[in-house]
Formats: C-alpha cells, structure tokens, sequence
C-alpha cells in the first residue's frame, strides 16, 4: 500500500492531495463537499476501496485544509472554477480519467465535471448531494436547527482550539441519522486534526457564498456516465427527497437508499457504501 500527501500547484493555486493505493490501478477521485476538508473522506473508507484494487485520491477544496484559502467573506472563485480544480487534480496525477464520487456540494461539482468533461469520467457515485442547480421549490430545505447552530460561530472565539473542535463536532453531530449512534471518537479525532491542520478554518465559510455554474442548470438529463446516488432517509441537509430527484434526472442513475442514515459517511456504513461503489465501478 501506497499512501502520500502533498502539494499540487494547479489553476495558479496550491491544492492538498492524498492518494491510496496502486497508480497502475482504476482511479476514483472523492470530492468532499462543503467547509469540509479532504479528512472527512475517512481513511478506513479510502482503504477499502484502495484495497480493492482502486488508485484512491482525495483533495482539499479551496478554503479547506491545506490548499489555498481566501479572507472569509470573499471567495476568489467559482464552482466552475472547483470544478476545473477536480480536472487539474486528475491532471496533476496523470490519470486521463477517473470515478468521480461526491459527497454534498462535492456532489454537484462531480456534475459539473460530468457536464464540462465527459471523457474524465467513467463513473458517478453522488452521496448525500442534489441537482445542481437553481433551488426547487418542491424539494424540502436545510433542517433550520442547523442553520441557527452555525449562526454560533460570529461569536466563536477561533482562537481557542478546543472549543472550535467542540464546535465542530456539535455540528456533525447534528447531521447524523437515526440509524447507528453517533461516532464521536471518529468524528472528535477527525475535527482535533482538521483544526491543527487548517490553513484558516474560517474560509470554509466562503462556500456558503459561492456562485457559477450557470450554463449547466437544467442540463444533469445529459450526463451519460452510469450513474449511482447514495442517500440516507434523515438527511437533515438535504432530504431524502433530493436523492429520489437527482436519481431520477440522471438517465440510468441507480439508487441506494440509507435507511436512516443522516448527512454524513457513518463508519457502520463504510463497508455497504464501498462495496456499492467498487460494484457500480465494475459493472
């Protein structure tokens, strides 16, 4: 087993990258979603799959961990843009194409890909995600729960590490289903290192802002890549309702339903999710 961590310069930004696994092997490139880092992708999911005989290679965003950050309040980029940052990863890495799996806002980046470069993409694993896109008005929202907790951070003190870690784990503790309890050493070791690893944690507010992609709105019907969406009946983010609609849209698409299962990569889960996508990779 193969594993490393490094810095890529790519789209005149740096950007953080780990890969798992053999290089001669078939590539999945995971996309986390957003103001979350590459470290939420768990390493005992990226070995299962790098175990199985896949080339595995997960990055950070811009404004997550070790890439590139902008002042909180003023992205200097575009989904387009994080979009063409998922290519120039591939490119870094001289894989001509790739599975592409995302998680959340990862999702509908992995879309755009699909939409802007179809010959990068072999397949699609969409987890937790929803059509990229304008907002429909028939698909439930955000619990607001969440939305009041985060309103918590403008008087975080960001300073004081220990109570950003306690944020962070409040905060993913509010995403989980009802399915299994809620992992708190998983998810405590994970926000520990996120907070010690970070280049500026509060960039990752930047995603809440961010626009572009327009000229692939209402065009997910023509992603011809196969196709599966993984999604948990509690989502508390985006509602089960946003994984019935997105396989729907896509042509083929296949769905695995989480019951129970809430907005998150649950380790009772990893080995049903891992063996979904290392089928729908070979099939």
């Amino acid at each position: 087993m193969i594993m490393s961590e490094k810095i890529i310069s790519i789209n005149g930004i740096d950007l953080c990258n780990e890969s798992f696994g053999e290089k001669t092997h078939p590539a999945i490139l995971l996309i986390m979603g957003a103001a979350a880092s590459m470290l939420w992708w768990p390493e005992g999911l990226c070995r299962r799959l790098a175990d199985a005989g896949r080339f595995v290679i997960r990055y950070d965003n811009r404004d997550t961990g070790r890439s590139t950050t902008y002042a909180p309040g003023h992205p200097g980029y575009s989904l387009d843009d994080l979009a063409q940052d998922a290519v120039g990863v591939l490119d870094a890495c001289e894989i001509p194409c790739a599975h592409l799996v995302g998680m959340s806002l990862g999702g509908m980046i992995a879309q755009i890909v699909a939409l802007s470069h179809p010959d990068r993409v072999t397949r699609l694993s969409l987890i937790s995600s929803s059509i990229f896109g304008p907002l429909n008005p028939d698909l439930p929202t955000i619990d607001a729960k969440i939305l009041n907790y985060h309103k918590s951070a403008a008087t975080l003190d960001w300073s004081d590490k220990a109570a950003v870690v306690e944020y962070i784990v409040r905060g993913w503790r509010l995403l989980s289903g009802s399915a299994h309890p809620f992992d708190e050493t998983t998810v405590r070791a994970t926000a520990t290192t996120e907070v010690t690893r970070s280049r500026n944690l509060l960039s990752e507010f930047n995603h809440a802002l961010l626009k572009g992609g327009e000229r692939w709105y209402g065009k997910i019907g023509q992603i011809s890549v196969p196709t599966l969406v993984i999604h948990g009946t509690d989502d508390p983010v985006l509602p089960y309702q946003h994984g019935l609609a997105l396989a729907k849209e896509i042509p083929g698409a296949r769905l695995l339903t989480l019951t129970g299962g809430g907005h998150e990569l649950h380790r009772d889960d990893w080995d049903e999710i891992a063996r979904a996508i290392l089928e729908h990779d070979a099939a």
